[in-house]
């Protein structure tokens, strides 16, 4: 299936646009078949785009969080301005009133974990991996932005460091590169992803392992090149994010992986703040645009 399949006729109205280092941070919404309501999601144009189409670099927000979060608080335009690189930040969940939700932070709205829900009432909207992986492409690269399909990357944080890990294994061919920062790792092996792929998928557990990063690198016979940073003081790291199995795995398949353990860091948006230019280099390096 191509990106644009499910994205004919789609008509984004922008909400909301304001210049930042020469460029433009937008944002859009539009009427989502995956997810069945409105989706929001912001773009950074550098000012490289208003010249020609730029490589695009889709971030995955983590729990709680909602298109904003990453373009307000971890100062990446900068540098994405300097390496002329666009960034794509969709909503974590589908939302509105007749959405479900849950009173949990970690179930619901601002929680959709990057999966196709297949249990009520979770199916009707929760189509999130389906809106990651096909229609939002689809509506970037049939609008007028000018955004290049062929030069992509994926990278996030949390439950969008599991997103982008995952949805990038599942398109090696389509994503150059890959990098999280906290990542949970092993969504099947944590309280998180138990709980929410128990809600959203069932009890069958057989049915979440193409949602689990670790699992999927046992099965692929060549991963994109991953980079990973783990805050050292991070207060999830032991229970919810397993970054041991994300080592082990790739040390026994072959797979490329850059794992940096950073001392002191914990889990918030200050740890994001100091190593996004890291992030952005990496991408760029593989996007052929480092400068």
């Amino acid at each position: 299936m191509s990106d644009s399949s499910s994205s004919a006729g789609t008509q984004l109205r922008q909400t909301a646009a304001v210049r930042v280092f020469g460029g433009w941070q937008r944002t859009f919404e539009h009427d989502s078949s995956a997810c069945s309501c409105v989706m929001r999601f912001s773009v950074y144009l550098p000012a490289q785009s208003e010249t020609g189409p730029v490589p695009v670099l889709f971030w995955l927000s983590g729990l709680t969080c909602t298109d904003e979060n990453f373009m307000t608080k971890a100062g990446a335009q900068r540098m994405a301005a300097e390496l002329g690189i666009a960034l794509v930040a969709p909503d974590t969940s589908p939302r509105g009133d007749q959405v479900a939700d849950d009173d949990a932070y970690d179930l619901g709205q601002g929680a959709g974990f990057y999966v196709n829900a297949t249990r009520a009432p979770w199916s009707e909207h929760y189509r999130m991996f389906d809106y990651i992986d096909e229609e939002l492409p689809g509506v970037l690269f049939d609008s007028d932005l000018p955004l290049d399909p062929e030069r992509r990357g994926l990278f996030g944080h949390s439950m969008g460091g599991h997103g982008a890990l995952v949805l990038g294994l599942h398109r090696p061919d389509r994503y150059r590169a890959l990098s999280a920062f906290a990542p949970i790792c092993s969504p099947t092996r944590c309280p998180w992803g138990e709980k929410a792929f128990g809600a959203y998928l069932g009890d069958d557990r057989s049915a979440w392992d193409a949602y689990d990063a670790t699992l999927l690198l046992e099965q692929v016979e060549s991963a994109p090149p991953m980079l990973v940073d783990q805050g050292g003081d991070d207060q999830f790291l032991e229970e919810q994010l397993h970054p041991r199995l994300l080592q082990e795995v790739c040390a026994r398949k072959g797979h490329e992986l850059s794992y940096r353990l950073q001392p002191g860091y914990d889990h918030s948006y200050y740890f994001i703040a100091t190593f996004v230019e890291d992030h952005l280099r990496f991408h760029a390096k593989h996007l052929n645009v480092e400068r």
